[in-house]
């Protein structure tokens, strides 16, 4: 995966999250889902996609929120 790919993966995430912050909640497991079918035609595979998931909560862009169970918000947000 080049640095190109993974930058975009990385901001396609986030902004899925940021977007539904508050109507949504995402598992890190739909993630992962939504981003195979939007990155099929570049090739990543299931773990591509779960070690820049797993890069951006230990840099704390996102973090995990609990309600009823667990899922992924932005720092700060519920």
């Amino acid at each position: 995966m080049t640095d190109e790919i993974k930058k975009k993966l990385e901001d396609k995430i986030i902004g899925l999250v940021k977007e539904y912050v508050g109507k949504k909640r995402f598992k890190p497991v739909d993630i992962v889902k939504e981003m195979e079918k939007e990155f099929a035609d570049e090739g990543l595979s299931k773990d591509d996609i779960k070690g820049v998931l797993k890069e951006i909560m230990n840099d704390e862009k996102l973090v995990y929120g609990y309600a009823g169970g667990s899922f992924l918000t932005l720092p700060g947000k519920d």
